[in-house]
């Protein structure tokens, strides 16, 4: 679920998706198969829809490549997508089908952006003073490409980091979040 967006940009994503029953769950998973096949598409992808709150959904775009949010799918799968999106490159079949994939607790990803909520959230640059993260483990990945001394441009995505969590169940998964990004400190620039 990345209902949680800003200028249509995500912020927190989360899987599974919060009061989707499995029935629901099915024929979303259905529906982007058969868009999918219709186009003969092999490889990664995400078939994106839109839902109403009678839960009746519309199919809004289809990406053919891995999605940003792609760690929240693996947390709750205990898969790697990026080694099954090699593995369909190179020929083979992947690994478990779409039947054999369990889903196991529930992930939340949160994007860390470089701006500045003083000025309407517009993009933000500058020094990358201090950067502390909470320490990754199993249950909490972080994925990041600047470091602390870093400097910030404003002609790049303002994403700077995404912050994932993992936990049994959405409560845990939640309060794990919040300690996690109050573990996350920055200094230097507005995020």
């Amino acid at each position: 679920d990345c209902s949680v967006q800003r200028r249509h940009q995500k912020i927190i994503e989360e899987a599974p998706g919060p009061g989707i029953k499995p029935e629901v769950r099915r024929k979303l998973g259905e529906a982007a198969v058969r868009a999918a096949k219709a186009v003969n598409y092999v490889g990664a992808g995400t078939v994106e829809f839109i839902m109403d709150s009678a839960h009746n959904f519309y199919f809004m775009e289809m990406n053919t490549r891995l999605q940003v949010e792609h760690p929240v799918t693996e947390m709750v799968t205990g898969t790697d997508l990026v080694e099954w999106q090699l593995k369909v490159a190179a020929g083979e079949k992947i690994p478990l089908t779409q039947e054999e994939i369990v889903l196991n607790g529930h992930a939340f990803e949160a994007r860390i952006y470089a701006e500045d909520p003083d000025n309407n959230f517009m993009p933000g640059a500058g020094p990358l003073l201090h950067l502390s993260t909470p320490p990754a483990d199993s249950c909490t990945r972080i994925e990041t490409g600047v470091r602390q001394g870093d400097e910030v441009s404003i002609h790049y995505d303002p994403m700077i980091a995404k912050l994932v969590v993992w936990a049994e169940d959405r409560p845990a998964a939640l309060r794990k979040l919040r300690y996690c990004l109050q573990q996350y400190n920055i200094v230097g620039l507005s995020t």
